[in-house]
């Protein structure tokens, strides 16, 4: 996915820049960047953060930054920022974004007499295709409006220019945008966990669409929001950080009432639950008040040294980081019938390694509660599975072998307690060698995030979505 920071302030803004953008850290592991504007001279640098730490690669550029407004970002696919001169005048742009149809744009503008320069493994940066298109507007306003008729996909972007900071939320709100107020000006970010620490109190939170133009001493509204939002229902599962929020929905909370739901209902008998760390730990606590048994920590991270997921190049290396972040807790798990409660299964390999791993230290039953539905449908928007097929996913893995096709009867697999459902279910609990297996339903997730259904993209469960 990705998250980004930027701050205009009356005074210098490095230090709030270079901590706010590290507290998007969650958000990606790939590559990071800042940008500062100092009486129209931008300073950049951007690293790649694959095996290190936003902090550790950045804090040596510190005394090159100057000036009173900054934006930077941290990503899971482009480097960036990217600068451009143009007739709107000299900007820097970052962008979360998932851009599913940059081959056809790229050849309409090539074709329209531009280039690009930035590229990476022969791929097109995001980020340059939006500023191109942005380009083609007669002002900032229209330009981004271009952008969000052009692409297929999704993109929310912070634009620094010579007098302030642009920030554009993607057309149907998919990733969101807020904007903190401090003493001395502003901040905006992917993440609320971003301001506290900085001084910054939650101001504002920008609708689908919405354009704002942000100073030291307010902000002003470029274009208004639209009606229709569809934001990222996954957001609440895993990306966000606990303590954020999102539409004025907390993170933890969501997650707390998700297990609470869950836990209430569960007739299965356990000694104690436990949560699958970081994003398990919010569900399985609700869990326990919901069923009435103790929480304990029966699988810990090693967090000296795994603080967070880095992604290594390919499949097999991304299993073995994975299985030797987390270590089981034998002196709890002995001959114990344990409740175990993940954010989500997506290729499965992640969560087998980790319950055999169980029972080799003692457990005597493993029951898996998992916080969302099953993830059927990859994700258009944001890509957050990173899946480069769609039988990547166990769900469509299981699917094939119950049907002879990854893609037959999907809309009754997507329904809770269908009988395709149920087949489904039983398979997936059999191949992970899990005592028991249950999926929170639909319709208590959205219950749990607090809005309206409408308003939510909740594709990779139903498909459904707006294009």
């Amino acid at each position: 996915m990705g998250g980004f920071f930027g701050t205009i302030k009356k005074e210098k803004c490095v230090a709030d820049l270079f901590y706010g953008v590290d507290y998007n850290s969650h958000m990606g592991t790939k590559r990071a960047g800042m940008v500062t504007q100092n009486n129209g001279t931008f300073t950049r640098a951007i690293h790649n953060i694959e095996n290190s730490y936003f902090r550790s690669k950045f804090e040596d550029d510190l005394p090159s930054f100057s000036g009173n407004s900054g934006i930077g970002v941290i990503s899971d696919t482009d480097a960036q920022p990217i600068i451009i001169n143009s007739h709107l005048g000299k900007f820097a742009i970052v962008t979360v974004a998932k851009i599913n149809n940059i081959p056809e744009l790229e050849k309409d503008l090539l074709a329209k007499g531009n280039h690009f320069c930035e590229h990476s493994n022969s791929i097109t940066n995001q980020s340059e295709l939006v500023s191109m298109l942005i380009i083609e507007g007669k002002n900032f306003t229209e330009g981004i409006e271009n952008v969000y008729r052009r692409i297929k996909g999704s993109c929310s972007m912070l634009l620094l220019t010579e007098n302030g900071i642009i920030a554009a939320r993607d057309k149907y709100g998919r990733t969101p945008i807020l904007l903190g107020k401090g003493k001395n000006g502003f901040a905006v970010s992917s993440e609320t966990c971003s301001f506290p620490n900085l001084g910054y109190e939650t101001h504002y939170n920008l609708g689908p669409g919405e354009i704002v133009h942000i100073t030291a001493d307010g902000f002003t509204q470029m274009r208004k929001p639209g009606k229709k939002m569809q934001i990222c229902s996954f957001l609440w599962v895993y990306y966000g950080y606990p303590v954020c929020e999102y539409e004025g929905k907390n993170v933890d909370q969501m997650r707390f009432d998700c297990g609470l739901e869950m836990g209430k209902n569960d007739d299965i008998e356990a000694d104690f639950v436990s949560g699958i760390p970081d994003s398990g730990i919010g569900m399985s606590l609700g869990y326990a008040v919901g069923k009435k048994i103790p929480y304990q920590r029966g699988i810990v991270k090693y967090t000296p040294t795994w603080p967070r997921s880095f992604t290594p190049p390919n499949q097999q290396m991304r299993e073995l980081v994975a299985k030797m972040k987390l270590i089981p807790n034998k002196s709890l798990l002995k001959d114990k019938k344990v409740v175990f409660c993940d954010d989500s299964i997506v290729r499965g390999t992640q969560l087998r390694d980790n319950v055999n791993d169980l029972y080799r230290y003692g457990a005597k039953e493993v029951h898996m509660r998992i916080s969302c539905p099953p993830l059927i449908y990859p994700c258009k928007f944001l890509n957050f599975t990173a899946s480069k097929s769609e039988l990547e996913l166990i769900t469509r893995r299981t699917i094939q072998k119950l049907e002879g096709n990854h893609s037959q009867n999907l809309s009754s697999y997507a329904t809770t307690n269908s009988p395709q459902y149920c087949r489904m279910v039983n398979s997936i609990c059999k191949e992970l060698n899990i005592t028991t297996l249950k999926f929170n339903p639909l319709e208590t997730l959205v219950k749990s995030i607090g809005l309206p259904k409408e308003c939510i993209c909740t594709h990779c469960f139903d498909g459904s979505s707006y294009e």
